[in-house]
Formats: C-alpha cells, sequence, structure tokens
C-alpha cells in the first residue's frame, strides 16, 4: 500500500516529540512539527509527488534535508532517524503524550526522575504515589494523571476524523476496483461526522459476480481477518482500526444505512416508535407482520413512522425525533454556504504561504473574501505582528486588493487576550483593521472564575469581534480551559461578539453541545479554518461537519454573509 500524507505526518511528529523529550534544539524539534503540519495539510498526495520527481524542498517548511527523508519514509515506509532515536530514547515515551497534561517536558522530567518509559510503568508510579516527588508536578498532578488513565484505559482507541476519512478513501476505492459493486457507502460515527471514529462500518450493494469479501481480505493494510462470511465480515487493519464489511440487498440498503450509521440511541427511539405503530424496524426493512412496507431508501424507512429523513449529523436521540414531528428540523448549514474564512495565517507570522497565495486559493475556492489574521507579539514563537509590522502589512493588504477584483483580503489579525483581559495590541492599530480574532494561547490552565472573567474583560473592548477557538483544547491531547460558557454567551450575545468554530479537525472548537448552546442563544458563530497554508483552506469541510452536528443553520454563521454584511456586523456600536 502506498505510504499517505498521515503516516509522514505521523513519523515527523513521532521524531519531534522525542527529539524535545530527549532535549533537542528546540529549532530542530519545531521544523518536524512544522513539516508533520504541512504534510497532514496538503492537499495532494507526496507520494504522488515523489513519483513525478517534484522538488518537495519548494513546499512550506520543506528544505532539502526534509525532503530527502520524506522521499526515504515514500520509498521504505520508515525513517532510519526515527528507527535510531528510538534505539536511545524508549519509543514508549511516545504514549505519554496522549495523557493530558503529560507534555514532553513533563514526560521527560517523569524518565529522568523515576525512569518511567511507558504507560504501565506511569500506572505503577501512581499507584505507589511517586509522581508527586518529581519537581514540578505534586499531589493535584499526581491526582489528575490518574483520572486521565483511568478515561484511557476504559476508551477504546478511536481515531482522529482525517485519519479515518482517508483510510476510508482508500479502502472504499480498493473495493470498488472490484467486480460486481453498485453501491458502498461508510456508516457509522464516521458518517454522522463524530470528531473521532471507533471504526468503519461499510455497506456494500453488489451483484453476485462480486469478490468483495476476497478483496477485503486481501487488501495490503489488513493487519488480522476477524471474520468472514458471504455477507460479513471483520477485519482490523495494520493502524488498528477495525472494519465491518455487510453485504446488503438493494431493496434493504436504506435499511441497512439506517441501521449502521446509527446513533444506537436513534435507532432504539425510533424501533420503539415502530412498535407503538405495529411495525418491526430492523437492518432488514420495516415489516409489518410478515410483510416488508419499506427499506430501499432511508426515507422510506422514516416515512413509515410519518417522519422526514433526519440528517445522519443529528441521529443523536438529542431532540432531533421532537423536533421532526414539529416540523421543525433545522436545514442544515452546507459547504456551499460559506461566503469566506475569517481565520487564516501567512507568511508575516507562521504560515506557509504570502498573501497573494492565500489570496489566489481563497478564491478559487468561490469565496468572496479571506481574513488574514497572524499572530500578534505575544505569540513571539509563531513571529507575532507588533503595531508596526501590522501596519505595513494593512498597506500591503491594499496594495494588493486593487488587482484582486471583487475579492477581498481582509484586514485582521489573531490578537492575545493577556492574563489580565487586555488584548495585545493598543486600540490605535486595531481601529484599523476590518475585524479582530482575540485568542488566548497562554494561561489556559487558569482557574475556571479567573479565566471566564478574563475573556469577559476582553470582550468589553469595543475593537473585540471573535472569540477564537474558545476552550483552546486539542482532541485527545489537551483538554479545553475550564471556562463558564453560559455567562461567555450571555456576554457576547449582549455585546454583539462572535464565536469561532474552528474547523482544525484537532480542535473543532466549538464543541457540537456549544454549538447548539449558541444557537439557543441567540449568539453567531464563524465556522474558520485557522490555515495556516493554502492547502489548510480545505479544512472548512470538518467544520461543517461539526455546525451540522450543532444544529447550526446558515443564519446562524456570519460568514454566511456577503462582506458588505460581515463587515456591517464587525462594526459595534
Amino acid at each position: 500500500m502506498p505510504i499517505r500524507n498521515t503516516d509522514i505526518a505521523d513519523i515527523f511528529n513521532r521524531m519531534a516529540n522525542l527529539l524535545e523529550i530527549d532535549g533537542a534544539n528546540p529549532f530542530r524539534v519545531r521544523a518536524y512539527r512544522n513539516a508533520a503540519r504541512t504534510a497532514a495539510g496538503l492537499g495532494r498526495e507526496l507520494a504522488d509527488m515523489v513519483a513525478g520527481q517534484e522538488d518537495l524542498s519548494r513546499l512550506p517548511g520543506i528544505g532539502k534535508d526534509l525532503a530527502g527523508k520524506i522521499e526515504e519514509i515514500v520509498h521504505t515506509g520508515a525513517l532510519r532517524q526515527l528507527q535510531a532515536l528510538e534505539s536511545r530514547v524508549p519509543p514508549g515515551l511516545n504514549d505519554l503524550l496522549r495523557v493530558p497534561g503529560l507534555g514532553p517536558r513533563r514526560v521527560q522530567a517523569l524518565y529522568r526522575s523515576l525512569g518511567v518509559s511507558n504507560l504501565a510503568q506511569l500506572e505503577a508510579a501512581v499507584r505507589q504515589n511517586r509522581i508527586r516527588e518529581v519537581d514540578g508536578f505534586g499531589k493535584k498532578t499526581e491526582q489528575s494523571i490518574r483520572e486521565s488513565l483511568a478515561r484511557i484505559e476504559n476508551s477504546r482507541e478511536r481515531f482522529p476524523l482525517p485519519e479515518a476519512e482517508q483510510r476510508a478513501a482508500d479502502l472504499v476505492a480498493h473495493l470498488r476496483a472490484g467486480r460486481g459493486i453498485r453501491r458502498i457507502t461508510v456508516a457509522g460515527s464516521y458518517r454522522r461526522r463524530q470528531e473521532t471514529v471507533g471504526d468503519l462500518d461499510v455497506l456494500v450493494v453488489c451483484g453476485r459476480d462480486a469478490d468483495v469479501m476476497d478483496r477485503l481480505a486481501r487488501y495490503g493494510e489488513v493487519d488480522k481477518i476477524v471474520s468472514r462470511g458471504s455477507t460479513r465480515s471483520s477485519v482490523v487493519l495494520k493502524c488498528g482500526l477495525q472494519v465491518d464489511l455487510r453485504v446488503v440487498p438493494a431493496s434493504a440498503y436504506g435499511a441497512g444505512l439506517h441501521y449502521f450509521t446509527g446513533s444506537k440511541a436513534h435507532v432504539v427511539a425510533l424501533r420503539r416508535m415502530g412498535v407503538a405503530r405495529g411495525l418491526k424496524i430492523n437492518e432488514y426493512g420495516v415489516y409489518r407482520g410478515n410483510r416488508r412496507v419499506a427499506g430501499k431508501t432511508e426515507a422510506e424507512v422514516y416515512a413509515q413512522l410519518d417522519l422526514p429523513c433526519i440528517p445522519p449529523e443529528l441521529r443523536e436521540n438529542e431532540g432531533e425525533i421532537e423536533a421532526a414531528q414539529a416540523h421543525r428540523l433545522p436545514t442544515l448549514v452546507e459547504l456551499d454556504d460559506i461566503r469566506g474564512d475569517l481565520h487564516s495565517h501567512t507568511r508575516w507570522s507562521d504560515g506557509h504561504d504570502d498573501l497573494e497565495a492565500m489570496a489566489k486559493a481563497a478564491r478559487d475556492r468561490g469565496y468572496a473574501y479571506l481574513a488574514v489574521t497572524d499572530h500578534s507579539r505575544r505569540v513571539a514563537m509563531a513571529n507575532g505582528l507588533d503595531a508596526k509590522r501590522l501596519a505595513a502589512q494593512i498597506e500591503g493588504i491594499d496594495r494588493l486588493n486593487e488587482n484582486l477584483g471583487s475579492f477581498r483580503l481582509l484586514k485582521a489579525i489573531e490578537v492575545d487576550i493577556l492574563e489580565d483581559g487586555t488584548l495585545d495590541l493598543p486600540d490605535a492599530i486595531l481601529k484599523d483593521l476590518d475585524l479582530r480574532v482575540c485568542a488566548i494561547h497562554y494561561g489556559l490552565d487558569l482557574p475556571r472564575e479567573r479565566q471566564t472573567r478574563r475573556i469577559l474583560k476582553a470582550m468589553e473592548n469595543p475593537y473585540f469581534n471573535i472569540l477564537a477557538h474558545p476552550t483552546g483544547r486539542l482532541i485527545g491531547q489537551r483538554p479545553g480551559s475550564d471556562i463558564d460558557m453560559e455567562r461567555i454567551m450571555a456576554a457576547a450575545r449582549q455585546a454583539g461578539c462572535i464565536l469561532e468554530l474552528n474547523a482544525d479537525p484537532r480542535r473543532l472548537d466549538l464543541t457540537d453541545a456549544h454549538c447548539r448552546m449558541a444557537k439557543e442563544r441567540g449568539v453567531k458563530v464563524a465556522i474558520s479554518t485557522d490555515a495556516h497554508s493554502t492547502d489548510g483552506l480545505g479544512l472548512m469541510r470538518f467544520g461543517i461537519g461539526q455546525a451540522r452536528r450543532g444544529w447550526l443553520e446558515a443564519q446562524d454563521v456570519v460568514n454566511t454573509r456577503g462582506r458588505d454584511a460581515l463587515l456591517k456586523s464587525m462594526r459595534r456600536s
């Protein structure tokens, strides 16, 4: 099987983690992290570029040395330098980074002080109350680690949606190349666009001559065949992702798709409704007695209960059935509704492309505008802008806009919210911008009341427009800040501030629950990618999936508006 961009990104991230734990030069660590981000965000496969003998060193953050390492990974499936590093630094240390609150420096401290090099040893150290003995930890941190380990132990491994998406695309392409395939759909939590995916449920309609089960068994990424039959097979891929494949007749495709899309709670609720009407609903169809009355399409299944077809993203038994009964299902926002992106970075700070390239990429997507929101000076590691450099960027954007036709780059900034609630740049320069995206990057672990007051204070500034990635979480890596979202939303509604739904699939911050909460309270949302490259603009689809899970409609999202209406909404009275 070809090496995918996600594989290359994973190798570079592991290199960066182990190098940082080993105390390597921070610039070297950052180079691998930037390379991993470039690989993960590319719209093209690096393996294809290598096959075409393209110059990889021209990619953002990829010099000749890293280009050579990518070629090595593509050709051999591994990186000798990582193998050498793992012979010196225990590879199990990478697993410790799965524990929330344990960054590379803390992992290094545990390794050097206690010899902890894997999760089992960490669990033993927690049981023996030895963590508290290490400088910088203490009883509170030890208890937090204990609770995190319990959650990891009790949770099945799940895969980030982008990785599941790539694995699913490769698998579906492999199966489609076989005989007799008529329809194939990946259902389950994947289809409901959950943030992470536990396994892939694949439904197939095929002819009698189909070789789909054989093709699944022969798939190059299969590590273990769990079961195999004529209509149902299960395998585990080398990455650990389980695939359950089911062949269903065309007459039962809709019923099977509904059943295996889930969620379980949604399906059970509909079954109970069916029982009350004398119907039996299962993966084979809808039955009245022994007669099948529906099942070819999902719409048929719902129609038997006098319901419209409920979008997959809403199927969680959290009010969607009642809304359907009352004819109040939302008309969910779609990707085509988006008129522009309100959070992006360029080479002026830590982005990979220049202003013109970002503008053209956004325009090619059919957008009417793109907000350039490079970091402010507080984020020194990202080459954040001070007032003087921001003024120069404003001039550059004005000049560029003269040649962009009806498209516009919007003058903006991702300005840090300091711990006292003030903004990182003076109002004298902030007033010259079209909009301001305000963010917390430091002090994410402040106590709930202090963190909440910090944001509320910042919102009092008349140049505060959008609260970026509101909790600061990184899915599976870092929990979000403990903030009182009720108070923040109340203040946002009163002040006319907007909450960002950050579409970067590592963040997806707001959560779906917070999206719905914002909708119910009349707080507007901006779905933005936080793109650090032209390819990063393509992350918008993940934000749309999250927004749909949060019941958002186009009217709830500010960047579904045209430029004039958007800019008017940014002017606070």
